[in-house]
């Protein structure tokens, strides 16, 4: 059976082990890690069946098949080099890290190197897999436009370095558009998807993002158009976001779910 680790036991992270607890994925829930080692107890304490120790990350990629990251951009560049340096395969959360081009020549050749797999989830988007297959000829442009509430974008490094007051937004207002190598950047923890996006399609530099404040929302939109050999596709998804932190949308913890089961699945539906 595959022996999983965990690093960043927030919600995403919970939600994979209450499923693994409850029997919806066949793997033994090995170990966990956190900054705050009291996150690691009390979840650990909250689940029924099985019962993941308390692990340092160096002890804990040396005991695992397959490690999930779900912990912060920050976390990227010490958890997943050291989890493929210790010979397992990574799930990654925070995809966002990797619009830094020094970080993923880094990753994907240590991959390589180790002949090690890189799982990155879809997120809080769909149509990933229509991305993925129309990436086989040639793609002529990818947008994604993110709207939010106001709210949702508190702390964002782009809204506080331009001083923007996002309580008087009173309609729909256009906050940035760019490059998504530049999004990440600016939005690390609302256009997480944007990366993802990039890997799948043509890259973090012509991939563009628009971000939308609009008070008149209480879900987050996000907004896909991919035009290419192919033809052209757009998609749309409104997402609810988690009970526990609102600027996680629950999609992002079922796709995390969803990959582990796809793994240990012998069954595989779509790109």
């Amino acid at each position: 059976m595959l022996k999983v680790g965990i690093v960043g036991c927030g919600f995403i992270g919970g939600q994979i082990c209450r499923a693994v607890d409850e029997g919806a994925i066949d793997v033994e829930m090995y170990g966990l890690c956190d900054s705050t080692k009291s996150k690691v107890l009390d979840l650990a304490a909250s689940l029924n069946i099985c019962k993941p120790q308390h692990m340092e990350l160096e002890k804990l990629v040396k005991n695992v098949d397959l490690l999930v990251e779900c912990a912060s951009h920050g976390a990227v560049r010490e958890i997943v080099p050291q989890a493929l340096e210790a010979g397992c395969d990574v799930i990654v959360l925070s995809v966002g890290a990797f619009a830094d081009r020094e970080l993923r020549e880094k990753v994907f050749g240590l991959a390589r190197k180790f002949n090690r797999k890189l799982y990155f989830p879809s997120g809080a988007v769909v149509g990933i897999d229509g991305l993925t297959s129309a990436s086989a000829a040639d793609i002529s442009s990818v947008t994604l436009t993110t709207r939010k509430p106001p709210s949702g974008l508190e702390g964002a490094p782009f809204v506080m370095e331009k001083g923007i007051d996002l309580k008087k937004i009173d309609r729909e207002t256009v906050i940035f558009e760019g490059p998504a190598s530049e999004a990440v950047k600016a939005f690390p923890a609302n256009v997480n998807v944007s990366a993802t996006i990039s890997l799948a399609g043509i890259g973090f530099d012509r991939t563009k993002v628009k971000v939308i404040a609009d008070p008149a929302l209480s879900r987050n939109i996000h907004e896909v158009r991919v035009e290419g050999d192919f033809g052209i596709f757009s998609t749309r998804v409104e997402n609810l976001p988690s009970p526990e932190n609102p600027r996680t949308s629950y999609l992002a913890a079922l796709s995390a779910i969803s990959t582990l089961k796809k793994i240990v699945n012998p069954l595989q539906i779509g790109t």
